[in-house]
Parts: C-alpha cells; structure tokens; sequence
C-alpha cells in the first residue's frame, strides 16, 4: 500500500509542526518564567505598595499632629520669636513688686540660640490674690517666662512677704541670624 501525500500536505505538515515547537519552546522558555517574574513583581509591589500606605499615613498623622499643635501653641511659637527687653519687662511688671532685678544669665541647660535672664522680686502683697494677678499677667506677656519654685511667703504684721525667681528665655537673635547665614552659604 502506497501512501499518497501531497507536497502541500508535507508542507503544510512541516510548517505546522515547526510553528507547534516554536510555541512550545517559546512558551517554556519566554512566557512562563516572564509569568514566574510576574508574578514574584507583584507581590514586591503589593509589599511596597502596602509599607508606602504606611507611612504616607504616618506622614499624614503626623503633619495634622503638627498643624494641631501648632495652633493650639501659636501663642508660644511667636513667644520665641520676640526679643526680650528687660526695660519693658520692668515697666509691665514693677507695680506688682517692692524690688525687681533682672540680669543675664550664662545658663548651661538651654542651647545656644536662646538667651536666660534671671528675673529676682521681692514683694509685699496684702492677700495672695495680687500674686496670683501677677501671674495672669505674666502669663499675658509676650515672652516665655518659668517662675522656679519655691516660692516664699512669710507674713509679716497685716503684710506677706513674697520673694521668687524667674527665667525668661528669649530668642537670640544674633546668633540665630548667624547661624542661618552660614547654613545659607
């Protein structure tokens, strides 16, 4: 028995044939370790994808964190940026006092930016209430002031004897506007 096959049917065959390998070998060799790629990509991404969510949000708590702070703390934000002017101060605050002296003073605990001065009264109030106006009224003030404890009361006759000391600390313009020249450089 004799097998008759056209020379288009062997063609056809060959060609089919040939395309069949080139599929399977371009399948196993490109498409699937691509896929294998893929699919190792996509889970980096989603990884990443998820640590960026993270601290986008962290950023963003922190940013409405900051902004909260800074309006509730506007006040003493500004504080820092006033210069202290010992002669004000006194003028502001020398009724409320018998004695008021105010020197600079090289403090070791705050950073060089800012400036301390040591604020000593003495005082002879009648009720304790006069201090505590004293302290409204410090608390008004436009510069950041720290009352150290303790603070002494002594009754003396129909009069209390009050003696305390401040600090207050005030920017330091010169060396601040220095410090940010060199930083501009």
């Amino acid at each position: 028995m004799k097998i008759n096959i056209s020379r288009q049917h062997i063609y056809l065959l060959f060609v089919s044939l040939f395309l069949l390998v080139f599929v399977l070998l371009f399948s196993f060799l490109v498409l699937i370790p691509a896929g294998q790629e893929y699919r190792i990509k996509r889970v980096e991404l989603k990884k990443t994808t998820k640590e960026y969510r993270k601290y986008e949000n962290f950023h963003d708590e922190t940013a409405q964190t900051l902004k909260d702070m800074q309006s509730k703390n506007r006040n003493i934000i500004t504080a820092f940026d006033k210069t202290f002017n010992p002669d004000r101060f006194e003028k502001l605050h020398k009724n409320f006092f018998t004695s008021l002296s105010i020197s600079k003073v090289a403090y070791d605990g705050v950073e060089d930016e800012f400036s301390v001065y040591e604020v000593n009264t003495t005082s002879f109030l009648n009720s304790p209430k006069s201090f505590y106006q004293f302290l409204d009224a410090l608390n008004k003030t436009e510069w950041i002031v720290g009352v150290r404890f303790p603070i002494d009361f002594k009754r003396d006759g129909e009069m209390i004897k009050s003696s305390f000391t401040m600090k207050v600390y005030a920017n330091n313009k010169e060396i601040n506007s220095s410090t940010s020249k060199s930083l501009d450089k």
